[in-house]
């Protein structure tokens, strides 16, 4: 083989340095320092992104298996957890609302992230440690050989064109999806059918200021915990609102919706259809009186829930939002990031040491298409009927959560993070799992739906204050998952039983 040949010849070429794929690279590269890794990414320096949570399995996969504990404390802020805000006609101010959230500060690590500042750290350590970077660079064109050599295109910012050849390709373009969109395997998820705006503000109130304490006494005194680190949910009918600090004091607050049930207020701006559909809730009132968006840095999109139907083949793999994505509430994004970065490590890895590739791309597929539906299915179909009604969504809550930690977060923590391969609800005996989560959901979404139209939906919107007390993994855990579960049937037996034989009834969009 020539220089030249040489030269333009590597083993994996990584479409995307931002996460997914750096978190990619560097797992390859650990588990085989000779790899020779190209990375291609289009920005030359990444800018401002949406203001990003992560999770506890998001939070072991960057501290513990990335090692960026000590950046992610230094650059970062810790989260308190999440808090839920709830109105109806009775809340007319912040303390009227009722509110869940934890009573005291959480006990497992979470942090409030921004994404260009951890990207770049990561992508900055995976280089240093040995991978090839090209930047600013545009993919052209990838043309995928089964069995064979990948061959990738790629323009620099002067308009000069190169290209590469190596035997596996990942693609980690994010929203663009760059394989999915050229070979038609992108696919709308028409089942959840939500939009979302977003942006980053200056100016936004604390949830720890001292206006606000002197004000509300009670309200400030009846949580222990840091409100203001916590991710802030204000809900409603059909939609809900991020608030996440960021270091340095940008808020990134965005509106998520379920276009079956609302659409926003008609404006001259994005920032003014937004703060406008706020102020109508009295604690986004309170907290986004005087807010500045940041200039050039609003954002909407429509239809944001989709997946690939083709994830892997022998010579790709799709990691991170190029393979799918479900939804922001929960912050799941990062958590997928973390299943198929090892996943696709695991799998690329293993190829390349000369283990049959059939097997192990048939394995990818069927784990992460799996994972997709049933995650779907279990948690997020059809749940903005409810996620606005204080009582529904924090029975929901109890549940959701604790079922993550028994099911998902105990893997990695129990048996390491060789765990992480196999994403959640792609488990053998998991598909017992999620239909049960399935279930009570679906159940939550059709008692909403019958609440609706009695006009009792949100009754308990006002006045209400759960103090959630953290969970953890200990032998409290699973009976305190039941104690939810018989709640659950308390409630089907007050007033689940109006909808067991009836078609839950349609709901016409509102328009704020």
């Amino acid at each position: 083989m020539d220089k030249q040949a040489t030269a333009n010849q590597w083993d994996v070429i990584v479409i995307g340095g931002a996460l997914s794929g750096a978190a990619t690279a560097t797992l390859l590269h650990r588990r085989n320092p000779k790899l020779r890794i190209l990375i291609l990414e289009k920005s030359a320096k990444f800018t401002r992104r949406v203001g990003e949570s992560t999770v506890e399995v998001s939070a072991y996969f960057l501290g513990r298996v990335l090692g960026l504990t000590d950046h992610l404390v230094d650059k970062h802020l810790v989260k308190q957890g999440m808090r839920f805000w709830f109105s109806n006609e009775h809340a007319d101010s912040l303390e009227a609302c009722s509110e869940t959230g934890p009573s005291y500060n959480v006990r497992l690590p979470s942090y409030q992230v921004d994404r260009s500042v951890l990207d770049e750290e990561v992508l900055r350590r995976v280089v240093a440690g040995g991978a090839e970077l090209k930047r600013p660079v545009k993919v052209t064109d990838v043309v995928l050989e089964s069995g064979g050599q990948q061959k990738v295109s790629w323009q620099d910012a002067e308009g000069n064109t190169s290209g590469g050849q190596a035997r596996w390709v990942v693609d980690a373009s994010g929203v663009a999806a760059l394989l999915a969109r050229k070979n038609g395997w992108l696919k709308t998820n028409q089942e959840h059918p939500i939009a979302a705006c977003w942006g980053r503000w200056v100016g936004v109130k604390s949830w720890e200021s001292r206006e606000l304490r002197e004000r509300f006494p009670e309200w400030s005194e009846r949580t222990q915990g840091v409100r203001g680190t916590a991710t802030n949910h204000i809900v409603g009918k059909g939609w809900w609102s991020w608030w996440i600090p960021l270091a340095g004091g940008d808020m990134s607050v965005g509106v998520v919706y379920d276009q079956r049930l609302m659409e926003l207020p008609a404006g001259d701006s994005l920032s003014e259809r937004m703060q406008s559909f706020l102020m109508q809730h009295p604690a986004a009132r309170e907290i986004f009186s005087e807010p500045t968006v940041r200039t050039g840095d609003m954002h909407h999109r429509r239809n944001c829930s989709y997946q690939s139907t083709q994830m892997a083949g022998d010579g790709f793999v799709l990691v991170g939002d190029a393979a799918a994505f479900l939804d922001p509430f929960y912050s799941p994004g990062m958590d997928w990031v973390s299943f198929t970065a090892s996943g696709a490590a695991e799998l690329v890895g293993g190829c390349l040491r000369g283990r049959p590739a059939k097997a192990r791309v048939a394995r990818y597929q069927e784990r992460f298409s799996l994972c997709y539906d049933r995650w779907f299915r279990a948690l997020y179909r059809d749940k903005y009927f409810y996620i606005g009604d204080h009582e529904l969504m924090t029975l929901a809550f109890r549940l959701d959560l604790g079922t993550y930690y028994l099911g998902v977060l105990s893997q990695p923590l129990k048996y390491g993070e060789e765990t992480l391969s196999v994403p959640a609800f792609a488990r053998r005996g998991s598909g017992l799992a999620a239909g049960l989560i399935g279930l009570y959901n679906r159940r939550f979404s059709e008692i909403a739906r019958g609440r609706m139209v009695r006009g009792t939906w949100g009754r308990r919107n006002h006045g209400q204050y759960f103090p959630f007390v953290s969970y953890q993994i200990d032998k409290r855990l699973f009976w305190r998952v039941v104690w939810a579960l018989g709640l659950w049937m308390i409630l089907e037996f007050k007033e689940g039983w109006r909808t067991w034989f009836r078609k839950p009834p349609a709901i016409p969009v509102e328009r704020a």
